[in-house]
C-alpha cells in the first residue's frame, strides 16, 4: 500500500508523538488528534507539513469534534488505514483522593472517548480493511488499589476484545497494547527505570507490520525493573 494513512487521538506528547515519529519514518501519512494545538501543530510541521501530516484539534469526548477528525482526515488524505485511540491520562489513587470533577473527565476521555473514536473511524477502516489499536495498561489486567483509573483500563481491555469479536470476517485487525509503567506527562514526577515512549511506538509498528493474516491482539509490556 502506497503511504497509508495513520490517525492517532492524543498525539501531542508521549507515546502518541513517538508514534507518529515512528509512523512518518515508515512512510506513513498522518492525522494527528488531541487538544493541544500548539504541540500539534509543531509536530505536523516536524513530521511534513500538509501534505504528510495534519493537526486536528479534537477533544475525544465530543462526538461532534470525532466526526470533524475523520472528516478532516478523509479530506486531507482520501482514507485510513490505522486508527490508534491514545488518548487517556490517569489520576492519584484512593477513592477519596483528586476530585468528583477530574474522575469524570478521565472515565469521559479513557474510556467514553475511545469509544466514540471507534464509532467515528469503523465505517471508514471497514473500507480499508485497517488496523484499530488503543492504549490500555498493566492496570488493565490487574487492578490496583484505590484506581479509578485502573477500572477505566480494564474497560478499554474488555472495548478491545469487543470490538475484536465484531469487526472478526470484516479484515480488519485490533490491537491493545498494555504498557507498564512509562516515562511520559502521565507523571507528575518522572519515574525510575521506566519505559520510554519510544519502546511503546516500536511495538505498536510491529503490530501494524505484520502481513495481513496476523492480528496481534495484545502486547502487554512491563520494563524489566517492574515487579507488579
Amino acid at each position: 500500500m502506497a503511504d497509508p494513512v495513520f490517525l492517532i487521538t492524543g498525539a501531542s506528547s508521549g507515546i502518541g508523538a513517538a508514534t507518529a515519529r515512528h509512523a512518518a519514518r515508515e512512510g506513513y501519512r498522518l492525522v494527528l488528534a488531541a487538544r493541544s494545538e500548539d504541540k500539534l501543530a509543531g509536530l505536523a510541521e516536524e513530521l511534513g507539513g500538509p501534505t504528510r501530516a495534519i493537526a486536528v484539534r479534537c477533544d475525544v469526548t465530543s462526538w461532534e469534534e470525532q466526526q470533524r477528525m475523520v472528516e478532516a482526515a478523509l479530506n486531507a488524505h482520501g482514507s485510513l488505514d490505522v486508527v490508534f485511540a491514545n488518548a487517556g491520562f490517569g489520576a492519584p489513587r484512593g477513592f477519596l483522593e483528586s476530585t468528583p470533577e477530574h474522575w469524570q473527565s478521565m472515565v469521559l476521555t479513557n474510556v467514553y472517548g475511545a469509544a466514540l473514536t471507534i464509532r467515528a473511524t469503523l465505517p471508514s477502516l471497514r473500507e480499508s480493511q485497517g488496523h484499530f489499536l488503543l492504549t490500555g495498561s498493566v492496570a488493565g489486567r490487574r487492578a490496583l488499589p484505590g484506581s479509578l483509573y485502573s477500572c477505566t483500563k480494564w474497560a478499554v481491555t474488555a472495548m478491545g476484545e469487543a470490538l475484536r469479536q465484531e469487526v472478526d470476517g470484516s479484515g480488519i485487525r485490533v490491537t491493545l497494547v498494555e504498557p507498564g509503567m512509562v516515562d511520559t506527562p502521565f507523571f507528575d514526577n518522572r519515574p525510575q527505570n521506566a519505559l520510554e515512549p519510544d519502546d511503546i511506538a516500536r511495538a505498536v509498528m510491529f503490530a501494524v507490520a505484520q502481513p495481513p493474516h496476523v492480528d496481534v491482539n495484545e502486547v502487554l509490556i512491563r520494563p524489566t525493573a517492574q515487579g507488579g
